[in-house]
């Protein structure tokens, strides 16, 4: 196949040849042309997921993965990196059909401190070097642990883990080459995660000037899951027991775009991740995009933190010859909105058209 039109992220004129599922800067005779104006962009990324979480809570099963996955292909992200799942995708690897996942395997947490059944429950703490190890075999080169969750005894949220067990679990992981990301909402958490050289930071709403520094400091990557926080206040709501708990979510919602624009302008890197399954569904990065705007990103910076940037953040090549042609093309600029960027004109996967 054969395409041209306005690449991204430069906005040069683009001229692009498919032939085996890769992509190819020489002609390739005979190429049928499916595209002879638009705007060329790499597959988005939707950089915080889970394929395999029911929209509600719960686990899903192999066709309510896949249909997970469908809905992300259509919508054109073509890379997920799924941070954390109760069940075994691996299947989905087989299915040219479907996107590429990045996966971190289980959500690492403590005995009733993170949503019952999704994670593996550590009764000793102890024991997190030794479990993040065989979760980064399990993986796909990421690790993800519960930073902090409510604690009931607190009545507000609280950190999961000691300092040196952070870095003992850290250490530990990168020793198997993977990278170790943490769930985080509010504050306490974050100086002992980021001081033991954690590389990301999900969600992030307590972050505060110190540590948005400590994150320039060591390099780690923030991905805020801002409409997964939109929905604080009917987290809130449901917490009456715990009125500490109810404020301090209502505080961190009420503050998060600020508390990313710092982050963004103080230079840390930023990615869209919609935390689709659970609470949201699936196919929703263009709205992150937007959020991200919302919070201060340039247009091109939030589409990028979607794709170009994403993909190279997680060593997956964009435009490229040899490269996987994976790739979205638009009638209008994609940086226009959610209006644009949720309905491409062509989503191209391994070379494959879709819908076929």
């Amino acid at each position: 196949m054969h395409l041209r039109g306005t690449g991204l992220p430069d906005g040069e004129p683009l001229e692009l040849w498919l032939h085996d599922g890769l992509i190819s800067l020489d002609p390739v005779p005979g190429a049928a042309t499916i595209a002879d104006r638009g705007w060329i962009v790499p597959g988005l990324v939707d950089a915080h997921c889970h394929v395999g979480i029911t929209y509600g809570g719960g686990h899903e099963d192999a066709a309510g993965a896949v249909a997970q996955a469908e809905a992300e292909r259509d919508v054109g992200a073509l890379l997920l990196r799924d941070a954390g799942s109760p069940i075994d995708t691996r299947f989905i690897d087989d299915r040219a059909d479907l996107p590429k996942i990045i996966r971190a395997g289980r959500h690492i947490a403590r005995p009733r401190r993170y949503i019952r059944e999704l994670g593996i429950e550590l009764d000793d703490e102890r024991d997190l070097p030794e479990i993040v190890a065989e979760q980064a075999a399990r993986g796909d080169g990421w690790v993800k642990i519960v930073g902090d969750w409510i604690d009931r005894s607190v009545g507000d949220l609280c950190p999961l883990w000691s300092d040196d067990t952070l870095r003992a679990a850290i250490d530990a992981a990168h020793a198997a080459g993977a990278r170790v990301t943490a769930h985080v909402f509010g504050e306490a958490a974050l100086p002992g995660l980021l001081r033991a050289g954690i590389d990301c930071i999900e969600h992030g709403t307590g972050l505060t000037d110190e540590t948005i520094e400590l994150m320039v400091e060591y390099g780690t990557a923030l991905v805020p899951t801002l409409i997964n926080i939109d929905t604080f206040p009917d987290i809130a709501a449901g917490a009456g027991k715990y009125p500490t708990y109810q404020r301090h979510m209502l505080d961190l919602h009420a503050r998060v775009r600020d508390t990313v624009g710092r982050a963004h302008d103080a230079g840390v890197p930023i990615y869209a991740g919609t935390d689709a399954g659970g609470s949201i569904r699936h196919g929703r990065v263009a709205d992150e995009v937007a959020a991200l705007q919302g919070a201060g990103l340039t247009p091109t910076e939030a589409l990028g933190a979607a794709s170009w940037a994403a993909r190279a953040w997680l060593g997956r090549p964009g435009i490229e010859p040899g490269a996987p042609a994976d790739l979205l093309v638009f009638d209008e600029d994609p940086r226009l909105g959610p209006r644009v960027l949720s309905t491409p004109r062509l989503v191209v996967l391994r070379g494959r058209v879709y819908p076929a």
